[in-house]
């Protein structure tokens, strides 16, 4: 059986692997695709298929979108979107320039904080990353003002705490719009990792679902084996796909292997099947 995996991180967004490296690891665990999935950019994604030339290993063009359900933050995956499609490429800048605005603002508050971080810090050689709160997790970590990146989550980087102001989300309605404006393939990651219980989670599948959710990430590196067998029937009740990843981070996440999340994930190579037989039987 060949394994795939469909929720993957680099140094475009709040990975510590660049793509190319990305690829040369899921090379030597011999997987037969995964999904770059950064956070609101796609710019890793030409270096990710240009360095799998050749070999066995498809890249799939994806991307992890924020917006906002009941004043929660969820994350919409997309799927074999279209970097070459104007429309979508404009709306992914408008998305960076939101987050560019709320991390100035962060460093504004901890510099007037006498926290002394500066934004070169924070994108770390790397200037055409997308910032996220990883970042600013690390770099407190490194210059000592947290013991662990988890404690600079929760002392500092909280959402609409003294140091981190919400950033302007959108909805999951234009989230999903972006994704299928570019006949990308929208899947709702993670769902349990929000918190709401069985029956808000199956609201918010149900509502996503109206208004264009195809999939459902039924395998993740957070759930138990019950917990994705609960998510299993609740894709089978409304008809969506089921789809599974990592979510690697690299070192960011150090307990997450692609792959294989934390020992136990395994996303066999069938889903991805499934999701590509769909995408052709529309080829409009």
């Amino acid at each position: 059986m060949n394994f795939v995996d469909l929720h993957v991180h680099s140094t475009a967004s709040d990975g510590t692997l660049s793509p190319s490296e990305v690829v040369s690891l899921a090379a030597e665990k011999k997987l037969t695709a995964i999904a770059l999935t950064d956070h609101d950019t796609i710019d890793g994604i030409k270096e990710a298929q240009e360095a799998a030339f050749g070999l066995p290993l498809e890249i799939v063009p994806g991307i992890e979108l924020s917006c906002v359900y009941l004043e929660e933050e969820i994350h919409i995956l997309g799927l074999y979107v279209d970097p070459s499609d104007s429309c979508f490429s404009s709306e992914i800048s408008e998305l960076k320039k939101i987050r560019d605005k709320r991390n100035a603002e962060i460093i504004r508050r901890f510099q007037e904080a006498d926290i002394l971080i500066s934004l070169e810090e924070v994108m770390a050689g790397n200037p055409g990353t997308v910032v996220t709160r990883a970042h600013f997790a690390r770099v407190l970590w490194e210059k000592g003002y947290v013991k662990t990146m988890d404690q600079a989550f929760k002392k500092y980087l909280n959402y609409g705490g003294p140091y981190c102001p919400r950033k302007k989300n959108i909805t999951p309605e234009h989230a999903i719009k972006i994704l299928t404006g570019c006949n990308a393939f929208p899947v709702l990651a993670h769902p349990l990792q929000y918190h709401l219980g069985d029956k808000k989670t199956e609201e918010l599948v149900c509502y996503l679902k109206e208004l264009g959710l195809l999939g459902l990430e039924v395998y993740h590196s957070s759930n138990n084996q019950y917990e994705s067998l609960k998510l299993k029937s609740l894709a089978r009740k409304y008809g969506l796909f089921p789809t599974g990843g990592s979510d690697f981070h690299g070192s960011n996440k150090p307990d997450i292997e692609l792959g294989t999340g934390r020992g136990g994930l395994r996303i066999s190579s069938l889903l991805l099947d499934d999701i590509k037989q769909f995408r052709n039987s529309f080829p409009g």
